[in-house]
C-alpha cells in the first residue's frame, strides 16, 4: 500500500497515511474534520543517465539470431 499525503482543509495540517487506493480519504489526525484533500506529491522515481531517446534505444537493430540444426 502506498503512502498518501492530506492536508485538512479546516485546520491546514498535513499527514501522511498508509492507505489503499480505493479507501475513502481519512480524518484529520490534528481536529478530526472530515474535510481533508489528497495533495500531489513528489515521487521518489528517478531516471539517471542519457535517456533512451539519446542514444536511440528503440531504433537500434534487434540481434540476428541464428539458426542451429
Amino acid at each position: 500500500m502506498p503512502i498518501y499525503e492530506y492536508q485538512c482543509k479546516d485546520c491546514g495540517h498535513r499527514f501522511d497515511e498508509l492507505r489503499s487506493y480505493d479507501e475513502p480519504d481519512p480524518p484529520c489526525n490534528k481536529c478530526e474534520s472530515l474535510k481533508t484533500a489528497k495533495l500531489v506529491s513528489r515521487t521518489s522515481f528517478s531516471l539517471k543517465g542519457g535517456g533512451w531517446y539519446k542514444d536511440h534505444y528503440g531504433l537500434k537493430p534487434s540481434p540476428k539470431k541464428e539458426k542451429s540444426e
